[in-house]
């Protein structure tokens, strides 16, 4: 809770904050609250530039902030900062220590003021919004969880279509989470549910000719030969075997980092032991993030549930039977393995300080970069049907930066089952140079279309600037690159179907300032600086000595040459360039940015 995350500028822009300027400009949330953490070694709850300068003067949020719970650690440089309300309360201590800082001149009184009117204005506009004669319908909403539910389970496999299930069929359902399922997170994430309603059950209740063997315990994390026997004598006499499992709530919580991404040993071996005892087994996995799979090949069948909340038992029993065509998408890669994930080397850091040495290549941007083979890639999803995303198209084919791209792209229900897919739009951005790091892909849209069987339709993204842009580290602003860009459309970002290249006409990456360190590659990007490099390089290119050190010689001096700084020309000029001269040079080059 008091960890310090110290991360570039360009990360926090592009990675960190990019998520919460979309929630803030495009929901318009009343409240904000604020984290625990240090950021690059100040409180968050006392970071001016994020809680003012960033979030009320770029972002336009007119609501307030309020603390994490206990996250206040020095009340009125919070206040200074723009935090707001502090929870909960301090039974008056730092109350006190406000007043006691307007008293003295250390805090103004505007400042406090500000901060108690936006609070004021809030619930003031909670008043007046509110509907004295709203009713609570417990059954309505129930059966609107079970919905969103069934909308967010995510087909991982199936092979040899072995779901939907047959809905005369006997199958075995198996395993704890099948009877009693872990439908939300622990902590303060934890909540009283109206009713929670089992895959168990949920089957029963349908007439689904369904018989159970519990498989493994809860508790603990140990293997019970009674219960796998159970199992497998239930998985031979049905048709097919369904093992309900995943991370019980000892394995994944609020208040700590899980150290490794294994399922419990008792499930691992229920699964094997299912799976050979019956061909036709499919698992429904329980949690809140990715889990390594040992046993993936010896299924034919994975949904990932997730926590879908209260209405999980019926959603799954849908998504199983074909009453609902699955139509979740991956919000995250699954490695194969934890020491796979790219911050394994630099995260949970040392001390208090965890160092985000990744930078921007966060999940599927590290491992797009590092051609990395992975369990289930980022956007991935499977459906009961088939989809082709195809005719990727835009208004024209250059662009200045300023002008918003309108792309449009065409999806069209191969299969013979009515179904949604996810139309995912990907930049890809102009070619790596030695100024700029850029992923491979980036998402930059993506859309959820309702197909019948045969049906086309045509999806439409709008783009603006931040959709080709990268954000500068020196210049402290976003910057698009003149230059090709494409574009693609798939499924996931791993199966991009469709692509289409266009021009952007923006600005060229250039050094903030020429020093006597800058580089001469670098400096050869600025339009213009050839001209004037031109004496001063064939002053350090030797004709007679072009295979001194062998035949590689005029190869690795022209690469040598390209990363080397200004001021190597006082010692490979022979004496010919003086401080003088370099300087001039500088002159001259800065002329040019």
């Amino acid at each position: 809770m008091s960890s310090s995350s110290h991360m570039s500028t360009r990360t926090d822009q592009e990675i960190y904050l990019a998520p919460f300027e979309t929630a803030i400009t495009d929901a318009k949330p009343w409240t904000v609250m604020c984290s625990y953490n240090r950021l690059n070694g100040v409180a968050a709850a006392e970071t001016h530039e994020a809680l003012t300068d960033i979030l009320r003067g770029e972002w336009g949020f007119a609501g307030f902030v309020v603390s994490d719970w206990g996250a206040v650690n020095e009340r009125v440089p919070d206040l200074k900062a723009g935090m707001d309300l502090e929870m909960p309360a301090s039974f008056g201590l730092r109350d006190a220590e406000i007043v006691k800082a307007v008293r003295c001149g250390k805090l103004s009184e505007k400042t406090l003021d500000e901060a108690v009117t936006r609070i004021l204005t809030i619930v003031a506009r909670y008043v007046e919004g509110r509907n004295p004669n709203a009713v609570f319908n417990k059954e309505a909403d129930h059966a609107l969880a079970r919905e969103i539910a069934a909308q967010c389970m995510v087909l991982l496999k199936n092979e040899s279509n072995i779901l939907p299930l047959q809905k005369t069929q006997t199958a075995a359902f198996i395993g704890a989470f099948a009877e009693k399922p872990r439908f939300q997170g622990g902590g303060s994430s934890h909540i009283h549910a109206y009713k929670v309603e089992s895959a168990l059950e949920m089957a029963q209740a349908a007439g689904y000719p369904v018989i159970y063997a519990k498989g493994y315990e809860t508790k603990d994390d140990m293997i019970r030969e009674d219960l796998i026997a159970q199992a497998v004598k239930a998985a031979k006499t049905a048709k097919v075997a369904v093992v309900f499992a995943g991370l019980p709530d000892t394995f994944e919580s609020e208040g700590y980092d899980r150290s490794h991404m294994r399922m419990p040993n008792c499930q691992n071996a229920l699964i094997d032991a299912v799976a050979e005892a019956n061909p036709n087994t499919v698992v429904v996995l329980h949690g809140g993030s990715p889990m390594e799979m040992p046993w993936i090949d010896k299924v034919k069948g994975v949904i990932m549930a997730y926590l879908c909340g209260q209405a999980v038992g019926g959603a799954t029993i849908q998504i199983l039977y074909g009453d609902v065509n699955p139509s979740g998408h991956l919000a995250e890669t699954f490695p194969i393995k934890l020491e796979d994930n790219p911050s394994y080397l630099s995260f949970p850091g040392e001390g208090d300080s965890a160092t985000y040495a990744e930078g921007i290549y966060v999940g599927y941007r590290y491992y797009q970069k590092k051609k990395m083979n992975v369990l289930f890639p980022f956007g991935y999803g499977l459906s009961y049907t088939t989809f082709s995303i195809s005719n990727l198209q835009t208004s024209q084919k250059s662009y200045h930066a300023d002008e918003i791209v309108t792309v449009t792209a065409n999806i069209t229900n191969t299969g013979t089952r009515a179904g949604k897919e996810v139309v995912q739009l990907y930049v890809l951005p102009v070619q790596q140079t030695d100024m700029v790091q850029r992923p491979v892909a980036e998402l930059r849209g993506f859309e959820k279309v309702y197909l019948e069987p045969g049906e086309t339709k045509t999806v439409t993204f709008h783009l603006n600037r931040r959709a080709f842009s990268y954000f500068h580290e020196e210049k402290l602003r976003w910057v698009t690159e003149t230059g090709t860009y494409t574009l693609a459309c798939g499924n996931s970002c791993e199966n991009l179907t469709t692509k289409t290249d266009i021009f952007i006409e923006g600005e060229t990456t250039l050094p903030t300032v020429i020093t006597l360190d800058t580089t001469f590659g670098d400096i050869l990007s600025i339009p213009g600086a050839k001209e004037q490099l031109k004496p001063f390089l064939s002053l350090m290119h030797d004709d007679s000595a072009d295979d001194a050190m062998g035949e590689s010689t005029a190869n690795m001096m022209e690469a040598m040459i390209r990363y080397m700084p200004i001021r190597n020309l006082l010692s490979f000029t022979g004496g010919r360039v003086s401080t003088e001269d370099c300087q001039k040079l500088i002159e001259k080059l800065n002329q040019l940015l």
